[in-house]
């Protein structure tokens, strides 16, 4: 039952934590992209956004851009809920094992926990307040200010690296003499 149990929380794991750390850090740089479509220029009947040779740093349309930052923030919602099966079978895993008092696995339960509340009071509402100045914002206006994309990148990189040492914590396991 021990293997059932960890294989199933290292496949929750993989399927739910990746998606939501690669999605939250593709958001910030695709709102700072996503600026709503200039007007035409006079005379010509031609947008005078970026065509389609466009470089990382140039905008995007209004819909393309607003469309790829709500699918990302999708991405994130969707699968922390998933994620929380991470943590379940990670319990359940831990009990079978008979390693519940291990320090390695308290330290990781509680980096777990810090990493949901990143994400779940920090991330998840300033996305969708980005995503609110992104819907509000007028033609040819940058909709998102750098200092927010900037924040939300670093609560981003915070969030990654909590569940990067939750991993190691996980692989080595320091002072474990279970074996498994």
């Amino acid at each position: 039952m021990t293997t059932f149990l960890l294989s199933v929380h290292v496949l929750a794991a993989i399927v739910a934590i990746g998606p939501v750390t690669v999605a939250a850090s593709m958001f910030p740089a695709a709102a700072r992209r996503a600026v709503p479509a200039p007007a035409s220029v006079p005379g010509t009947g031609e947008s005078a956004g970026a065509g389609e040779g466009m470089s990382m740093g140039e905008s995007l349309g209004a819909g393309e851009g607003l469309a790829t930052v709500r699918v990302l923030h999708r991405v994130c919602r969707v699968y922390a809920g998933v994620g929380l099966a991470v943590p379940l079978f990670g319990f359940a895993t831990a009990r079978s094992m008979g390693v519940l008092g291990s320090p390695w696995l308290i330290t990781s339960m509680v980096l777990t926990a810090v990493a949901a509340g990143v994400l779940g009071l920090l991330i998840l509402p300033s996305q969708e307040s980005v995503l609110d100045t992104l819907a509000g914002a007028g033609p040819g206006q940058p909709a998102v200010e750098r200092a927010t994309t900037a924040r939300l990148a670093m609560l981003t990189g915070v969030f990654n690296l909590l569940w990067a040492t939750v991993t190691v914590l996980m692989i080595v396991r320091p002072g474990s003499t279970t074996g498994a």
